[in-house]
Formats: structure tokens, sequence, C-alpha cells
């Protein structure tokens, strides 16, 4: 067995996507990412789901509300990272395999200054977060010790993030997929032994998480030490390389803006569920958990498109790259509408699952069975966005999103509880009222862009 794994650890896996079946490659690639982000997802859940049944109420509010605050960091760096994906991918569809290892080793210094930053701003911002996005005063305290507990493991999450990403970039989804699973499996495993063992509540879930996500992270660059691929990483070549830092900061910091403000502005959407009391926090929670089901099959297929189109333009085949758009986005129909109907019929069932409270379940449903029906005008904005960003064209994804998600959604959340109905169903309709603005954007823009026009290598 020893020696499978390190068959595994070295092989190269690396896939091609500018030569083959279109829907072959954007399958293969999609499908093991969908299983990782559903067992990312899955561990996730698992944390919700310990604190919901085993702590308290309250903590299980916290835990769930601090989503925000998270990605509002995490964004910042996702989308940093995926301009060093992005110019990977068409440096490999290019086959400047050098270019490809100077842009892996400056995009993994960058990571670890980066990592320093925000792991400082995150602890720090903590209280200020809280009070701004109205958390109350019962969820107060085990909102900041999870946080301040997350934060300071922050650094094995961008790692494994960008390491990810770096093997993603070059067709291998497989292995990023393989760890994320012993990663799910290994917080549940943490997470039952130091809550319903230990007894240490939120902080136990904080530190499984902690600890799932280092191991996660290692095994990742276990790969990029030892594989025989483009990718491989030398500590004696880490380095700042000018040319390929100025190609991500091009691609990545529009997309990392985009994610940073977009999350800030959920911080808004928040408060104003918060506004409502504990009972609406927790049903927005369970809700919020399940809503990030709904999302994987279309997320999976953007990130499978922005690799497909980005190998395809560095080899300078628009066409090849239009026609997986195509695909891309009828996959991502069928896919959303599958997993969309069990989530509605089966509403009061699926928020059960993560708190029993009759006034949890009621508002939990509420808000799926009035919201998830919106998911499958969300496949338009998430396809046509990853084929913008695989084609280095993200200052377009990145306005677009934050017309609809900050300035269109705060808008229409500022008039509707102030002059129309401050109540929780019309609030909470502003997600939807954002998906339809900017799919609608989306789909004009991209009819009218030339893909060849915004290839970045």
């Amino acid at each position: 067995m020893g020696g499978n794994i390190k068959l595994s650890l070295r092989r190269r896996a690396d896939v091609n996507m500018t030569e083959g079946n279109i829907f072959g490659h954007i399958l293969t690639f999609a499908f093991p990412l969908l299983l990782g982000n559903l067992f990312q997802q899955f561990y996730n859940t698992v944390d919700t789901w310990v604190v919901g049944n085993y702590v308290s109420k309250e903590a299980f509010a916290a835990v769930g509300n601090v989503g925000p605050i998270i990605n509002m960091l995490i964004g910042f760096f996702l989308g940093f990272s995926s301009g060093a994906g992005v110019v990977i991918s068409q440096y490999y569809g290019a086959q400047d395999h050098e270019k490809v290892k100077k842009t892996v080793h400056t995009s993994i210094t960058l990571t670890l200054i980066i990592g320093v930053v925000l792991t400082v701003i995150g602890i720090v911002m903590i209280p200020f977060m809280l009070r701004f996005m109205k958390m109350p005063q019962d969820a107060f305290g085990e909102a900041v010790t999870y946080l301040t507990i997350y934060f300071s493991g922050l650094i094995s999450m961008l790692l494994y993030n960008l390491g990810a990403g770096i093997l993603r970039a070059v067709g291998d989804s497989q292995r990023p997929f393989y760890f994320l699973v012993v990663s799910a499996l290994l917080n549940t495993v943490l997470d039952l032994v130091f809550v319903l063992a230990f007894g240490m509540g939120v902080e136990g879930v904080a530190i499984a998480t902690v600890i799932a996500q280092t191991v996660s992270a290692i095994l990742c660059f276990v790969v990029l030490f030892r594989t025989s691929s483009c990718v491989r990483v030398a500590v004696k070549d880490l380095g700042i390389d000018r040319e390929s830092t100025g190609k991500i900061v091009k691609v990545g910091i529009p997309t990392a803006l985009q994610m940073t403000i977009t999350s800030f502005s959920n911080v808004f959407v928040q408060s104003y569920v918060n506004h409502f009391g504990t009972d609406c926090m927790a049903g927005w929670t369970a809700y919020a958990k399940l809503d990030a089901f709904l999302f994987l099959p279309m997320q999976s297929i953007s990130i499978a498109v922005t690799t497909f189109v980005g190998q395809n333009l560095g080899k300078n085949d628009v066409e090849r790259a239009k026609k997986g758009v195509n695909v891309a986005m009828i996959m991502s129909f069928v896919s959303t509408l599958v997993i969309m109907l069990p989530m509605i019929i089966f509403a009061p069932n699926f928020v059960w699952f993560f708190n029993k409270n009759p006034n949890v379940i009621e508002y939990g449903t509420l808000f799926l069975r009035y919201i998830t029906p919106f998911y499958i005008i969300c496949c338009v904005n998430q396809i046509y966005s990853g084929a913008l960003r695989g084609a280095g064209n993200t200052r377009a994804p990145m306005l677009i999103m934050l017309a609809s998600f900050v300035f269109f959604r705060q808008g229409y959340l500022f008039i509707m509880a102030n002059y129309i109905s401050n109540t929780i169903l019309p609030i909470a309709m502003g997600y939807p009222a954002g998906w339809l603005v900017c799919s609608l954007i989306n789909f004009i823009y991209y009819r009218k862009v030339d893909l060849a026009k915004t290839r970045i290598v």
C-alpha cells in the first residue's frame, strides 16, 4: 500500500484540455472537483451540525453567521490565487513550462506573505466586525472564540487553496479531491472527539477545522514537491518574478476586490437578518449551509470551464473555448435542477437535520422554498464569469458582480427595509434579485466580448 501512495504522489496527473472530447474533459475535471467541494462542505456542515445539536442554539447561530467575515478575508486571497491559476493554465496551454514554473513559485511566495498579513488583520478586526453586523450579545462571545481560533490557522487554508489551484490549472482535479476527503473525515472525527468526549464546545469545532485544513495543505504540497510535472516546487526556486507577479496581479486583483467587497456587502445583509433575532439567525444559518450545497454543481463546472478556456486560449483556439462554455452551461442547468428539486420538497427535513427547534425549522424552510427556485438563474453568471476569468478578463466580472451584489442589492435592501416592508421574506429575496441582475448583465456582456483579445500570454 505504501508503494501505491508514493506512486500517486509522484505521478503526473495534469491534463491537456486543448484536444479530445469537450464534454468528457469538463466532466472528468468538474466531477472530482464537485466531490471534493462536497466533502469540504461536508466537514463545514459537520461543524454546524455538532454545534447545533450538542452545544446550543446561540453557538449554532454564532458559528453559522460569521461566514461573511471569514469570506471577506479568504475571498481576497481566492481572487488573487485565481489570477495565478489563470496565468498558469494559459502558459500550460501554450506549453511554456519555464514560465509555468516561475508563476508557481512566485504565487507560493506571495501566498506566504499574504497569509501572515491576513491572519493579523483577521484577528484584530473580529470585535469590530461582529458589532458592525449586529451580532446579538448572547452569541457574541462564541463568535469571538470561533473566529480567533479560525484565523490563527488561516495560512493552512490559503496554502491548500493555492496548491489545489495550481494542480487544477494543469488539469489535475483528482488529487485535491482525495486530500479533501482525508481532511473531511479527520475533521468529522475530531469534531466528535473534541465536542462530545472533551466537552470543548465551539473551541473544539474551530480547532478541529484548523487541524483538518493543515493536513490537506501538507498533502497538497507533498505532491507539488514530488511531482514530475512542470508545476514541481523546489524551495531554492521560491521568490518573486516580476513578470509573473504583474500578470497574477492584473488577473487576480480585480477578482480579489470583487470577492472582498461582495463579502463585506454580505455583512450588511447579515445585519438585516440578525435584526430579527436568534431564531431567524439560526434558520438563516441552516439555509446558508444548504445554499452552499446548491451552488456546488455550478461552481465546480465554472472552475472547470475557467481551466478549459484558459488552456484553449493559451493555444489560441477560440472556437473550442466557446464550445466548452456552451457545453458547461447545459451541464450546469441540468445538475442544478436535479439538486434543487429535493431541497424544495423536503425543506423542513433538511433544516431539522441542523437544528430541531420549531421556530428555526420554520424560518429555514421559508428561506429554502422561496429562494431555491432562483438558483437556476445563477448558472448564467457563474459559467460566463468563469469563462471570462479563464480568458484573463477579470475586470468585467468584477464590475458586473459589484454592480449587482453590492450596489443593487444594498439599494434594494435599504429601500425594502425602510420604505416598503421590513419583514424577513422581502429582505431575504434581495439575494435572488441580485442574481437576476448579475446574470442578465453577464449574458449581454459575454455575447459581445471578443475572447481572443483578452488572453494574457
